[in-house]
């Protein structure tokens, strides 16, 4: 089985989760998961070539936002939700706002 690598709570960096959540389309994924929970990554209709989707995803795993686990031949992604409101207080309220506007 495959497995990521994700960073640890103590890992994750303010700046790094900003920088990839500064890219609409990466917003657009953490605000998703975090309105559904965790989802198929095929799932999200973006309008990019596969490397670029593969990308964006692998971006948000890398700073922390985002944890990947495989099942089969089929990506799985979820929000972070537990690290990243322990480590940053107030950022998922953040997020959920921005949902409504």
């Amino acid at each position: 089985m495959r497995e990521a690598a994700h960073p640890t709570p103590a890992d994750l960096r303010i700046v790094s989760v900003f920088h990839a959540l500064s890219d609409p389309a990466r917003l657009g994924i953490a605000q998703r998961l975090l309105a559904e929970g965790e989802l198929a990554c095929s799932s999200f209709d973006l309008p990019y070539a596969k490397a670029t989707r593969s990308h964006h995803f692998r971006v948000l795993r890398e700073c922390g936002v985002i944890r990947i686990r495989w099942e089969g031949k089929y990506q799985y992604a979820a929000l972070r939700r537990t690290d990243l409101e322990h480590r940053f207080p107030g950022l998922l309220d953040v997020l959920l706002n921005q949902l409504d506007g």
